[in-house]
């Protein structure tokens, strides 16, 4: 499908993953939610993954569980600016839904996401469920969305 190569995130890729969220700040992301990322890294991963093109770590992303055990969401996940719309996004994005597929217990797979990518998602096989304005931050709305198999 591609050059792209998707391996689970190791602790050294801490900086090069913060570094590529930047390149997203504050086109996609607010400038408040670098210190959330960093927490997530160091604190909540469950299975994380970066995307590599040229032996570069060129973005990342990741899946939770809620305590449901039914249900789980796609995390955190981003590109460097300088290499979307080149297909690694829907590369990492497709790793990720075929991930969650394989495990037989769950049931519903989420993502919240801003207005400025619910169409890439939508385009992925998910449906809005839900907005709401100015959720993470002045100007960047949640859409909720959910996995339609």
């Amino acid at each position: 499908m591609s050059g792209f190569i998707i391996r689970p995130y190791q602790n050294n890729d801490f900086q090069d993953v913060m570094d590529i969220f930047k390149t997203n700040v504050p086109d996609y992301f607010d400038a408040s939610e670098i210190q959330e990322l960093s927490n997530y890294l160091l604190h909540e991963i469950e299975d994380y993954f970066v995307i590599i093109s040229n032996d570069k770590i060129v973005g990342a992303g990741g899946i939770n569980y809620d305590n449901d055990n039914i249900t789980a969401r796609l995390s955190w996940d981003f590109l460097d600016k300088h290499i979307q719309h080149k297909g690694a996004g829907t590369v990492l994005t497709q790793f990720r839904i075929q991930h969650v597929l394989k495990l037989k217990h769950i049931q519903k797979l989420i993502v919240r996401t801003s207005q400025f990518a619910d169409g890439f998602y939508t385009k992925q096989g998910f449906q809005v469920k839900e907005r709401v304005k100015d959720y993470w931050a002045p100007g960047f709305d949640m859409i909720f969305m959910e996995y339609q198999k």
